[in-house]
């Protein structure tokens, strides 16, 4: 089998990595997808509901809620294949 749980696991570890490390001064806000309010023209309502917007707040939300369980994840991790391979 050669694709097992573990490598499910560690791809899964990698890509919550990958969003969590985007900049949002650096990289975001240049592709138009900061989390900065913006004022919308003519006072239209801003769509908060589209797919910009949602992966927008999910990119906030990790970045936000996981810094803490990502560090401790990628410690185990790393510990983990340093001792087994």
């Amino acid at each position: 089998m050669f694709f097992g749980f573990g490598n499910i696991i560690l791809v899964g570890l990698l890509l919550v990595n990958a969003i969590a490390v985007l900049s949002e001064d650096r990289f975001l806000a240049r592709i138009g997808w900061s989390t900065t309010v913006q004022e919308s023209s003519f006072g239209g309502a801003q769509d908060n509901q589209s797919v910009k917007a949602k992966l927008v707040n999910l990119i906030a939300s990790v970045r936000t809620l996981l810094r803490i369980p990502l560090i401790i994840l990628n410690t185990v991790v790393v510990i983990y294949l340093i001792i087994l391979g």
